[in-house]
């Protein structure tokens, strides 16, 4: 049995309402002289703002900013929300048919875009570790805000998929010290398997010249901000959507010039825009993705078909998931 090659009709997961979502059949328009059509493999869950948008907790000041390049709908819902789809490219160019490729789509079985929106795999990436392209971004960009130097002393604070990819990538620096930081000390099993040293708030070093903070929660901030040693850096790397966040900024964040800077990966660093786009960038996240040791950061897969029913566990407050992995029928084949 194979799998179709042609689709008129696509099955999307939607927000329907806050904290629940149903599947959805949409008709599907041919593909156009510079389009493809995609067959779904697999899409990631990137949970951290994925949560917030399905617990309808991203701020009406942030709808705009806050838009997935495919998404369908407004904010909070009736939402067609995510980035992180692989698939194969049955209809299209002749230089992209049949190419497993990447593109920042929502969790959708069929879907028609510019043939410039998606990006063919490296020869030895797998299909189902490309799911953690999207993430892998966004460690990138937060590297790059960070910008670790030889020898340096550097804590990640937060041991989810970003977290734990910002401190794969700073061990690769020569002679940088890392510890990735989490409650969780069941954590340490992946960071052993990434490479990286692994501690809990109690047991984190001292005078760090840097600090990247991706835990969600405010009491990583105030943790990462009481680690940084004189004119040290924290990079702020969570958003944190709703509600406001209390910060101990009398004390030694004055008196040791510290610095907190926001990293978000909608935006290049400025001092790399005259020669980055997006698409190196992606391109870069995909090689980089090629090392197997990765895969630890897939903590789960279910069936596309599943998806509803299992999402407000994925979304809520007590999950342990790293990234969750949506496979879809196309992958059997």
């Amino acid at each position: 049995m194979s799998a179709p090659d042609t689709a008129t009709t696509a099955t999307a997961f939607w927000i329907t309402r806050p904290a629940f979502g149903e599947l959805k059949c949409e008709t599907l328009t041919a593909p156009g002289e510079h389009e493809v059509l995609v067959n779904a493999l697999y899409s990631g869950v990137s949970r951290g703002t994925e949560s917030l948008v399905f617990n309808a907790r991203v701020p009406e000041s942030e709808f705009l900013r806050m838009r997935a390049p495919y998404q369908a709908g407004d904010f909070p819902a009736p939402i067609k929300y995510g980035y992180c789809s692989v698939g194969r490219v049955v209809q299209g160019p002749g230089e992209l048919l049949h190419k497993t490729v990447f593109c920042l789509y929502p969790h959708q079985d069929h879907y028609v875009v510019p043939a410039d929106a998606v990006l063919p795999l490296p020869e030895k990436l797998p299909a189902d570790r490309a799911v953690l392209a999207a993430n892998m971004e966004t460690a990138i960009n937060g590297v790059w805000d960070a910008n670790p130097m030889l020898g340096e002393r550097i804590c990640v604070v937060g041991a989810g998929v970003v977290g734990a990819l910002v401190a794969y990538l700073c061990a690769q620096i020569p002679g940088v010290e890392v510890y990735l930081i989490d409650i969780n000390p069941a954590r340490a099993a992946l960071a052993a398997q990434l490479g990286v040293a692994f501690c809990t708030p109690e047991q984190a070093p001292t005078d760090q010249d840097c600090v990247i903070h991706a835990s969600g929660h405010p009491d990583g901030l105030r943790l990462g901000l009481g680690l940084v040693g004189n004119e040290g850096r924290v990079i702020e790397m969570s958003w944190f959507g709703k509600g406001d966040v209390a910060l101990p900024l009398g004390g030694a964040f004055h008196s040791q010039r510290l610095t907190l800077r926001a990293s978000q990966v909608g935006q290049l660093p400025a001092t790399l825009q005259p020669r980055w786009d997006y698409r190196r960038r992606l391109t870069l996240a995909l090689n980089l993705l090629t090392d197997q040791r990765l895969d630890a950061l897939i903590s789960g897969e279910s069936n596309f078909a599943d998806f509803p029913a299992i999402a407000p566990q994925l979304f809520g407050p007590d999950s342990t998931v790293l990234c969750h992995r949506i496979r879809y029928p196309q992958a059997f084949f």
